[in-house]
């Protein structure tokens, strides 16, 4: 099966790449590895405060997919990802929330859902006082891929 026809078994439909807000771009690629840009729902408030943790985790998953769409972009053909390798999931919350990692595997679960056993990841889940325009979550990735 296909990343593809799993996205479409799995009814995600992948949005347009969204550019980025600052003097950066959304991925770059050196030899093998794809580095992707730091990525955030379209959504603002804190969690523990505005948002749920299964709430959040939701947000998480939704970066999952803006994530992969971006992929896409960079690769033309998903099957070219090899390996999701690295993952920073950062939380904005409270000094008191301790829960990121749960957060987080809003993405991660997504990645192996989507991925299989190539989407398991090394992987680091932190809280932030604050986040770009006030997002609850930020994922940045970093991806082995295969050549063309």
């Amino acid at each position: 099966m296909t990343i593809e026809s799993r996205l479409e078994q799995l009814g995600v439909e992948l949005p347009e790449v969204d550019q980025p807000a600052g003097n950066y771009v959304a991925f770059v690629q050196t030899g093998n590895l794809l580095y992707l840009a730091g990525a955030g729902p379209g959504v603002k408030g804190k969690v523990g405060v505005n948002f749920s943790i299964d709430e959040a985790a939701s947000c998480a998953r939704t970066v999952a997919i803006q994530h992969i769409a971006v992929m896409k972009q960079a690769l033309g053909d998903l099957d070219r990802v090899s390996r999701i390798v690295k993952v920073l999931g950062m939380v904005n919350a409270g000094p008191d929330f301790k829960h990121q990692p749960t957060v987080i595997n809003g993405y991660s679960d997504f990645m192996v859902e989507v991925f299989g056993d190539k989407g398991l990841h090394a992987r680091s889940a932190v809280g932030m006082a604050s986040l770009p325009f006030g997002i609850p979550v930020e994922v940045e990735a970093i991806v082995e891929v295969s050549p063309d």
